[in-house]
């Protein structure tokens, strides 16, 4: 199985949320581009909240109103073995270096869990002591929550910290 490198952080010291998925999908790492499959509601759900046209925009405008609006994303692996883009097909994972994340953002107050399996490794943005949210995951592949759903529980958090 061929090892996958995952995408460079999107952060700097105005960051005040930090989103982590789990690793790139396939069409994301083709891409080059956080969230880059059509189907995921992570651009869909930012453009609701902010009342742009976030999906429609090239990726390099998405990328600076996340700077602008204090919100970084990355993904909790930096490296992994995976067939495909779901997240129970990761395997020989290796962890970014959080620690890294947050001397880079002296404003941080917050940490976004993008789904469950970023979420497991909590443990290592807890040790911030800083508040650390499960959001339910945009990834097509959860489609037992509907869009509406999603957008509550993302806005509900990034409201709390002022970048929604």
């Amino acid at each position: 199985m061929k090892r996958l490198e995952g995408l460079a952080p999107v952060l700097d010291a105005n960051t005040r949320v930090l989103v982590l998925g789990s690793f790139p999908g396939v069409a994301s790492l083709r891409a080059q581009q956080y969230y880059g499959h059509p189907q995921n509601h992570f651009w869909k759900i930012l453009g609701a909240l902010w009342a742009l046209p976030l999906p429609a925009m090239p990726y390099a405008e998405r990328v600076a109103v996340l700077r602008e609006r204090g919100l970084g994303v990355w993904d909790v692996y930096r490296a992994c073995e995976r067939e495909g883009s779901l997240d129970t097909a990761i395997q020989n994972a290796e962890l970014n270096d959080f620690a890294a994340a947050r001397r880079e953002c002296p404003l941080l107050e917050a940490i976004a869990h993008n789904g469950g399996e970023s979420f497991r490794h909590a443990k290592h943005t807890e040790p911030f002591g800083l508040p650390v949210y499960r959001l339910p995951s945009t990834s097509p592949a959860n489609a037992s929550w509907s869009f509406d759903r999603k957008l509550a529980a993302w806005a509900e958090v990034l409201r709390r910290h002022g970048v929604a």
